[in-house]
């Protein structure tokens, strides 16, 4: 049995990562580890994941605002990084893992100023910015995708593919059958843009939905995720068009809502296309352009090329576009099934449990071993 040991996550205050690092504290908590969490006052806020979980805020700001905004953030990264260091003489972590997110960055520091082994998961398909930092000081990179951007040449000895962590819930869905879509049966979408919404799916999806030939249209149901400011609108649209459609903010059950829909139409954040390919969930896919370096972009090459997806830049993401790409995927339900099957392909389900074994590894490394690569994880390919 696995000696029980101390770790700290660091994670920033989104979703994007924060469901992985919820979930490796799950699998970590379960294999008798204690553990605790660093974030942002959103993080530790965020609902339905931290129950149970050890807590700490670290302030934390972006480096932006001129030399002011500067200043002021590196006075907030250096008080953040005295606070980690106090909080590790009590909590004596093994091993401390950033998740990406400026406050992930004093925990690493304090991790480095203690000598104490140290990892970073990049969720994306480029590594994030403070993953650039520290990635030269880190024991192990732990990636998403096989092919990963900004992540140098030096540091792929100690790069290991484990994949995007999800929720146990929607992990269970990979064991089931992609459900049944017959010619003249229920044709149910999924739109969500993300923990944040996204008001472009809102504006363009009902008027693209209603663009498609009415044998299709009348087939519809809908559940669709807008921000607050945005449902409204979006209600009256669906009623306009007489497409059945469910409308919330916030979809606490989206396992749920990924097993029964037959297409998903979403952004392409690095938790919603681990979740799509997890589950093999076929998808139209509008990439954040502002996202940093673009991410979301690099993130969803890898399932369209694979052919569970397609995507379309949101300059290009129109109505007629979409009631195009619609038609293309939905009007087979061989083809259907296919591209469900594709998405999946790219799916890496192991990945909690490769990401956890990493994890031990860092402060138990093989005689003759660097720290970080006892048990390295295979740079190729995807999870069967």
């Amino acid at each position: 049995m696995t000696k029980a040991r101390h770790y700290v996550l660091a994670a920033g205050g989104t979703g994007g990562h924060m469901v992985p690092a919820a979930a490796l504290a799950g699998e970590l908590q379960k294999r008798g580890h204690r553990v605790a969490l660093v974030s942002d006052a959103r993080g530790v806020r965020f609902p339905g994941l931290l129950d149970g979980l050890q807590t700490h805020v670290l302030p934390a700001g972006r480096f932006a605002g001129g030399p002011i905004g500067y200043a002021r953030a590196v006075a907030r990264l250096w008080e953040a990084r005295g606070m980690a260091i106090e909080l590790y003489k009590t909590f004596k972590p093994s091993a401390v893992i950033g998740f990406g997110g400026y406050p992930a960055m004093p925990a690493l520091l304090a991790a480095f100023h203690g000598k104490i082994p140290t990892a970073v998961h990049e969720q994306n398909a480029v590594l994030g910015r403070v993953n650039r930092l520290v990635a030269g000081k880190v024991d192990a990179i732990a990636t998403s995708y096989a092919q990963v951007e900004r992540l140098k040449d030096a540091h792929r000895g100690k790069t290991h593919l484990v994949g995007n962590p999800v929720r146990e819930a929607v992990l269970a869905l990979r064991s089931q059958p992609y459900p049944l879509l017959e010619e003249d049966g229920i044709f149910r979408v999924l739109v969500t843009g993300g923990s944040q919404g996204a008001s472009v799916l809102s504006k363009v999806v009902p008027d693209g939905l209603s663009m498609l030939p009415i044998a299709f249209r009348s087939r519809l149901q809908v559940t669709h995720q807008a921000r607050i400011e945005d449902i409204d609108e979006v209600r009256a649209k669906y009623a306009e068009h007489g497409i059945p459609a469910e409308l919330a903010t916030y979809l606490p059950d989206m396992p749920e809502q990924l097993a029964w829909a037959h297409l998903v139409i979403a952004r392409a954040g690095a938790s919603t296309l681990a979740e799509l390919t997890v589950a093999g969930r076929p998808a139209i896919l509008v990439p954040l352009p502002s996202a940093t370096d673009d991410h979301q972009t690099v993130n969803a090459r890898e399932m369209t090329n694979a052919g569970g997806a397609r995507t379309i830049p949101q300059g290009q993401f129109t109505p007629v576009e979409l009631a195009k790409q619609m038609q293309k995927l939905g009007l087979d339900p061989l083809a259907l099934q296919n591209a469900a099957g594709r998405a999946r392909s790219c799916g890496r389900p192991n990945a909690v449990r490769d990401l956890a074994d990493l994890v031990e590894s860092l402060d138990a490394p093989a005689a003759g071993v660097p720290v970080g690569l006892a048990k390295p994880v295979k740079m190729a390919g995807a999870a069967a």
